[in-house]
Parts: C-alpha cells; structure tokens; sequence
C-alpha cells in the first residue's frame, strides 16, 4: 500500500512546475485526474520528441494519471467542477493570480464547497508582492532569486541552465506543503490555501551565498569557493574533450589527487584567490592528460571526488544508475515508453501510461455523482468532452 493512497487530487497544472508534484504524489498513491481545457490540453502533450500521440516528457510527467476535459469558460462545467470539487483532497492550480476568480473558481469559492480542502496555488512570484501579476519562466525566476547571477566566471554572462530547477524545486515545494496541509487537516478538519512561488523556491539553493550576502559579504561571481573559485571544486576537459568534475574540497581529498597525479600539494588551493589561476592552469593540464574512460578508472581506485560527467543520451546505460534502478519502461499501444524514477518512486511501481487527452471524463465525473444522462448533456453543450 503507498503512502498516499485515498488522497484525491484535481490536477490543473500543465508543463513542468506543478504535472512534476502531481507526478510524484501519483507515485505516492494519489488519485490524480488532470482537467484540462478543449484547446489541447496540457501544452507539454506536443513538444518534441513524440512517443505515439504525446512527447515524451509528457509521459514521464504524466504517468499514473486520468484525464478529463472540461471547458472552464462555459458556465456548465464551471458548476460541473465546484461539484467536483466535493469529492477532493487538493486543488493544484497554476494560473496566474485572479484568473481562477475571474471564473468563479475563486480559492474560497472552492473552499466554500468543500471546507477540508486544500487548495495548492503555484506561481512565478506568488499570490502578492509587486510582480504577482507578472509573466515568466525558470530563467526568470532564477534570475530574480539571485541564483543566476551567481553562476558562471567573472566577466562573461551566466550560461542558461540546461535543466529546469525553478519549475522541479517549485514542485516539489508544493508536494512537502500539500503533505503538511493534509496532515494539519486530520487534527483541524480544515483544509487552506498554499501559496508557493517559483522565485522563493529557488533561495534555498543558494544558502551559503545568501546568508553571507545578509551578513554583508556577498560572494562575486566566479570567486566564491562553490561556485568555481578554486581549483580543486571546479570542471576540466579531459584529452578527448569530455568534461570531468573535481570536487576535492576537504584536504584529504585534495591530497589524495594531487599525491596519484603528481601535483604539489598545496592546501592554498582551497582559498579563493588571485593564486588560483595558476593552480587551475595546472589541474587543466593534467584533466587533460587522460581520456574520460581514464579518469573513470582513476576515480575507481581514488578516493578524491572526482567524476566523469556522463552525456544525458548515456544516463541509462550508466553501471551505478541502472544498479539503484533509475529507469524503467511502461508498456503501452505505442509501444515501451521509458520512464525515470524519483527518490521517492516505489521499485515495485506499474503504473499506467499518461492519459489521452479526455480519456478518463465520463469516469471522473461518473464517480463524483453524475448520471449518465447529466455527463452526455456536458459532452453536447461543449463543456465536457471525451
């Protein structure tokens, strides 16, 4: 039995941010039914690469879930949804502010009908503050949380993140809230409102560099000790151009590298410094010494924490990741569709494919109380479809 199990949620995020959080609750064990609009859906369904009639993220985010469509906008699935809404643990909703009101779904019109629930509500920058109405994506909110501006050498702009870390950590914000609001319900019998913003989300990834900013000794870009200001935390390319991770920050790391490669071992190296572009001009040179399969044995019989970076299109075949049992697949018409695990993904999971767009409306409005004839009057009007 998984954890979650019994625990029913509405579900109308779309892309990464919030279809990531109900991922993961689905895995827990939640009931999770997606309601999307008639224009497509969830956005995420068309991006590229495709697996059969949906992308292949949208698969991996998507698992385990039902899906109905209902036209929010037309005031017959409006009343359709709020009595929804009666048979749920969790709204999760990821509009902007106000746009949920603006069609008398407003948070406590839904509280209203169904005073234990909780509403999970995820943003950019949040329900209030002066950018609550303002558009954005990870990078932005990156930015705005100090993280980018952080990342990257002095004198050159950050590079853009090759990975979605506003959009995940939002997510997973939103799963440990929903947790703690389900659990705060069974000793108040209320449910509430989460807000959870993207940008707050991110501060936490940057706490040393933060909390030394508060204390008025923010870090510069590319000098900090994490963030590539030394020579034994930082990223080389090996003879055959492939990146290799150093990360000997303690002194017996550090000392067992430079003791198997033959550098001199000097502890000044892990103070930042303007000596540090010597010592890094030295490490450079030995990284590129040796092929990446050659520091990948290197690293097998030292003990200095050094990696070989391995490419996204080798992750799977990767010995230590297939050992924890990081992926698996799930059959489906369209054949095996490869999925990833998260930490907290049971291994004996088998769950079902993402659902086609609607597949799951009659079923979903069958069991919160509509007859056959009331569903086939949605579906005829419009505000329903399969």
């Amino acid at each position: 039995m998984r954890p979650l199990r019994g625990v029913r949620v509405l579900d109308l995020t779309r892309l990464i941010p919030g279809p990531f959080a109900t991922m993961v609750l689905a895995d827990l064990g939640a009931t999770v039914d997606k309601i999307e609009d008639p224009g497509g859906g969830d956005y995420l369904r068309i991006l590229p690469p495709q697996i059969g009639d949906a992308s292949a993220g949208f698969h991996a985010l998507n698992r385990g879930k039902r899906s109905a469509i209902l036209d929010l906008k037309k005031p017959a699935a409006r009343d359709a949804f709020l009595r929804l809404v009666r048979s749920y643990d969790v709204v999760f909703e990821q509009f902007r502010p106000g746009v949920l009101a603006r069609l008398g779904l407003g948070h406590d019109e839904l509280r209203a009908q169904n005073p234990r629930l909780v509403v999970c509500a995820l943003t950019g920058y949040g329900q209030t503050g002066v950018l609550a109405q303002r558009a954005g994506h990870d990078l932005d909110y990156l930015a705005r949380g100090g993280l980018l501006g952080l990342q990257g050498p002095a004198g050159a702009p950050p590079q853009v993140p090759a990975f979605q870390l506003a959009d995940v950590s939002g997510g997973l914000w939103c799963v440990i809230a929903i947790q703690a609001a389900l659990a705060d319900r069974e000793r108040t019998g209320q449910g509430t409102v989460l807000d959870i913003a993207m940008t707050d989300g991110v501060l936490g990834f940057a706490s040393m560099a933060i909390a030394a900013s508060l204390a008025g000794a923010p870090p510069a870009r590319g000098d900090d000790t994490l963030a590539g200001g030394i020579a034994p935390y930082g990223t080389y390319l090996s003879k055959d151009g492939q990146v290799i991770a150093l990360a000997s920050l303690e002194p017996k790391f550090w000392m067992t590298f430079c003791g198997a490669v033959g550098l001199e071992a000097d502890l000044g190296a892990l103070l930042p410094g303007p000596h540090q572009a010597e010592i890094k001009q030295r490490v450079a040179a030995v990284i590129a010494a040796r092929t990446r399969e050659e520091w990948a044995a290197f690293a097998e019989q030292h003990d200095c924490c050094l990696e070989a970076a391995i490419p996204p299109s080798e992750l799977a075949r990767d010995p230590h990741l297939a050992s924890r049992g990081l992926f698996f697949e799930i059959p489906s018409e369209a054949g095996a569709i490869p999925q990833f695990r998260t930490p907290v993904t049971p291994h004996d999971l088998t769950p079902t494919p993402a659902p086609r767009g609607g597949e799951h409306t009659r079923v979903i409005l069958g069991e919160a109380g509509f007859s056959a004839a009331e569903i086939d009057d949605l579906v005829r009007s419009g505000a329903a479809r399969e």
